[in-house]
């Protein structure tokens, strides 16, 4: 318990973390920073058009930061938690590469210990991006993510390691701003 609150403190004063999730490994910060959001590009190589998806921990938090009707509430309850990220149409202010402002954010309830504790403490949302380099492939396992930041000038500021994940993919991407709902990612 100790080091998830040690964690749960640097993602506080703004440090992105390599960590575990239910799909691969992913980039984590705390998403209303826009100074550690920054720092998630610029480890990814990724340009700021391309926005990353956040981890939230409930139901709630999802509707503080997107519009959400009762049809897509009925989706969402089928699919969280779990790797299935949603895209809304946005509401409040985030920091740029979260969400496109006034057209869409991706959102997520992981179904992963570490993240869901990691979620109620700090209570603000997480990015939920996969620890990679913009254009490499996402891994689950450990050495080949390391191995993607190796010698790069941006790095994470901390890792946390559970060795090999078990095999999986990215989370499935659904678009619930379209009548019906579109699959972006399989």
């Amino acid at each position: 318990m100790e080091a998830i609150n040690c964690i749960a403190r640097e993602l506080k004063r703004g440090k992105v973390i390599l960590c575990p999730t239910d799909t691969v490994y992913g980039l984590i910060a705390d998403a209303t920073n826009k100074k550690a959001v920054g720092k998630v590009f610029k480890i990814k190589k990724r340009k700021a058009q391309k926005p990353i998806p956040v981890f939230v921990k409930n139901l709630k938090q999802a509707r503080k930061l997107s519009k959400i009707n009762k049809n897509q509430e009925k989706i969402l309850k089928l699919f969280w938690p779990g790797k299935v990220t949603v895209i809304l149409k946005p509401k409040g202010k985030l920091p740029k590469g979260i969400g496109r402002p006034k057209e869409e954010i991706g959102l997520r309830i992981p179904n992963y210990k570490i993240i869901n504790k990691l979620l109620s403490i700090i209570n603000r949302p997480l990015t939920g991006t996969s620890a990679n380099i913009s254009g490499k492939p996402a891994s689950t396992k450990i050495k080949e993510v390391l191995k993607q930041f190796k010698d790069q000038k941006y790095q994470p500021d901390l890792v946390i390691s559970a060795g090999n994940l078990p095999k999986s993919k990215p989370s499935l991407i659904i678009d619930l701003t379209k009548d019906p709902p579109k699959i972006l990612r399989a």
